[in-house]
This record gives C-alpha cells, sequence and structure tokens, in this order.
C-alpha cells in the first residue's frame, strides 16, 4: 500500500481556472490518476495523485499556482461492491480517523484507487494492504 504524494492546489474560482490548471500539467506529460475539486471560501481546491510528482511540481511552481504537497494512503481495490465500505470500516475498527477521500482508477488494470487522508499514514497503510490481501 503505497503511501503517495498528493498535491492540493488552490485555484480562482472562476469559469476554466480548473481546466487551465490540468491542461498545463498535460503539456507536460502529467497524467492525473485521481482528483477532487471543492470551492471552499471563495476559492477552488483541486487535491489530487498524479503518475510525475517532479514534473507537477515545476508544472505548478512555473504557474506561480498556490499549491500545498502532502501525502496519502492509497489503496487499490476490486471495483465491487461493498470494497469502499470495507476500507472505510476497517480504518474506523482500527481507530484511524479518515479526513477525506477520493478515488481514480488504477492505469492498466480495473482496479480502484481510493485515496485517504488520514491521521496515521503507517498504521492505514497496514490495514489496507491486509483489506487488499483479503478482496483479491
Amino acid at each position: 500500500m503505497p503511501r503517495m504524494k498528493e498535491f492540493t492546489v488552490t485555484i480562482q474560482d472562476k469559469p476554466g481556472a480548473l481546466g487551465k490548471c490540468f491542461l498545463a500539467l498535460a503539456e507536460r506529460g502529467v497524467n492525473i490518476l485521481a482528483f477532487q475539486s471543492f470551492v471552499e471560501e471563495g476559492e477552488s481546491l483541486a487535491r489530487m495523485l498524479v503518475d510525475d510528482p517532479a514534473a507537477a511540481k515545476a508544472v505548478l511552481g512555473s504557474q506561480r499556482a498556490i499549491f500545498e504537497e502532502t501525502e496519502a494512503v492509497v489503496a487499490r481495490l476490486p471495483h465491487r461492491p461493498g470494497q469502499l465500505g470495507r476500507a472505510a470500516a476497517v480504518l474506523g475498527e482500527n481507530k484511524i480517523n479518515i479526513d477525506y477521500s477520493y478515488c481514480g482508477i488504477e492505469p492498466g488494470s480495473n482496479l480502484v484507487m481510493v485515496v485517504f487522508g488520514v491521521d496515521n499514514l503507517t498504521k492505514a497503510a497496514k490495514v489496507l494492504d491486509e483489506l487488499a490481501a483479503e478482496a483479491s
């Protein structure tokens, strides 16, 4: 269960701003694997996992974007009913608080990537690894 670099980018809350950010990443060959976007206090926030964090950081820096780079834990689960519920439940059973979550598709497979921002990355990675092993 990898811990992956995650970017949270602050973007103007106006038409086309999110697209401009995503296209800038694409022009440098950065693939967005999973993302979540929401508006908070008049700003749009986009949280994302990418396949090339170093290139994404360079692109965001060149755009003078306001961004934060953190780590999240990623569960790769079969795409079938109940898997997301089991993952969230096993974190709760292990007293791990979920601050946020979102999902994407594992490139080249039919596995769903579920991204969890949690209060204990190491413990979350361990219990989600065990869950993924049971599910496969």
